[in-house]
């Protein structure tokens, strides 16, 4: 079995240009989960301050997963369109409104329905920007000739960390929720502006050679079998990821009897083994490519997924954390790469693939929800090892093209 990855073999030298957009994809990545962990980590005082019952909430909340939705099967005609850099700028400008007009409406005016509104633009801005970043990301990634996906999503990762990190600040300082709101959108728009201007240029990545009809190209992306099966496996992944977002800090208080700073504490560990699973999994995947690595990613997030929700002991269930982070962190990246293995095709693959992805987000919350209210949340996380086991199919899809070689075998001398 051949162990080449996604990004071809290296080349002698690399330029400044593709040096500073890779700095600057990264960076992009950070301020994205900087400014979806900021609101995230206001949500309680924005709860308070609008006076929602849990039912509310769940569907406040949806307005962003909505906004996120109706962005993902445009966003690749507004990359090819506008190129990878503009569409950052323009999308995050959605993303600092969102979050302007949802705190000043959460902690000035107490409406529901201007918090909504807000959300849906911010869900909108950051679901626009997520796929203009990974064309973007995937472009700099064949440029390098390495594989350095993963470590963009774990910038994202670091970005969400930092952001609920300052929330928390921030709420005991009792920081009103409009002013921490406000500021953080100024910060992340300001140094999303700057570092998009350090995209690769429209005609370097690859986004001038695209097809003239964008519609058809998009179409025909969603009657690809590949492209399908890879959406699917990121649908998996992102279920596995956004459900410990979601329930594993409240899953260990309610089952396994742990205090709220001790179920957030959990949280943050598996948050680590995210960002270091995507940091040095770049070089696994470059050493033994995508189907082996992934194979091993995800039997290791179901042994963990498993052991976190039915160890007895609490030592043994936070080890399972710690590994269910570390397995679950190379699907939406590496599926995201394979989706842009073709640079002239991937906005319109990859917006087919975070449709797909991201349902995991907006259906997820709220099953596992229902289903707790009848088995408790905690072991309701056993959806989890049970759905990763199946997702082991679908990894082959991931496997790079095979592309024909650009020149012949050589005929042998005659002499």
């Amino acid at each position: 079995m051949s162990r080449t990855t996604a990004p071809p073999a290296p080349t002698p030298a690399v330029s400044p240009a593709v040096l500073a957009a890779r700095t600057a994809v990264a960076v992009v990545f950070a301020l994205n989960g900087l400014a979806v962990a900021t609101w995230f980590s206001r949500v309680p005082a924005a709860r308070e301050a609008l006076g929602l019952t849990p039912g509310g909430l769940g569907l406040l909340l949806l307005a962003m997963s909505v906004g996120a939705l109706l962005a993902m099967p445009t966003a690749g005609l507004v990359a090819q369109r506008l190129g990878t850099g503009r569409t950052v700028a323009f999308s995050t400008m959605f993303v600092a409104a969102g979050l302007a007009v949802a705190g000043l409406s959460a902690s000035l005016g107490g409406s529901a329905i201007g918090v909504a509104i807000g959300l849906c633009a911010l869900g909108y801005g950051s679901g626009t920007c997520d796929v203009a970043m990974n064309v973007e990301g995937a472009a700099v990634e064949r440029r390098l000739g390495r594989t350095i996906m993963p470590r963009f999503h774990a910038a994202w990762s670091l970005g969400s960390v930092a952001g609920a990190g300052i929330g928390a600040g921030a709420a005991r300082l009792g920081l009103p929720v409009a002013t921490h709101l406000v500021v953080l959108a100024s910060v992340v728009l300001l140094g999303t502006l700057v570092a998009a201007r350090s995209f690769l240029p429209v005609d370097e990545s690859g986004e001038a050679a695209a097809p003239a009809d964008r519609r058809r190209d998009l179409l025909a992306a969603w009657r690809e079998p590949r492209t399908l099966l890879i959406g699917l496996l990121v649908l998996v992944a992102a279920f596995a990821e956004g459900s410990a977002n979601d329930w594993l800090a409240v899953a260990f208080v309610d089952g396994h009897d742990l205090s709220e700073a001790a179920g957030a504490a959990v949280f943050g560990l598996f948050v680590v083994g995210m960002t270091l699973g995507r940091t040095a999994g770049t070089v696994l995947l470059d050493r033994w490519g995508r189907v082996p690595v992934l194979t091993g990613a995800i039997l290791l997030a179901t042994l963990g997924a498993a052991v976190a929700v039915l160890a007895g002991p609490r030592w043994l269930a936070i080890t399972g954390v710690a590994l269910w982070g570390l397995g679950a962190s190379l699907g939406f990246p590496v599926g995201m790469s394979a989706a842009a293995d073709e640079e002239s095709r991937a906005p319109a693959r990859l917006s087919v693939v975070a449709v797909i992805g991201y349902t995991a987000f907006l259906g997820g919350p709220p099953l596992l929800g229902l289903l707790g209210d009848r088995v408790g949340i905690l072991h309701a996380l056993l959806v989890v090892p049970l759905l990763l086991l199946p997702t082991l199919a679908l990894v082959p899809a991931a496997r790079p093209p095979v592309r024909p070689s650009a020149h012949p075998p050589a005929r042998p001398s005659a002499h």
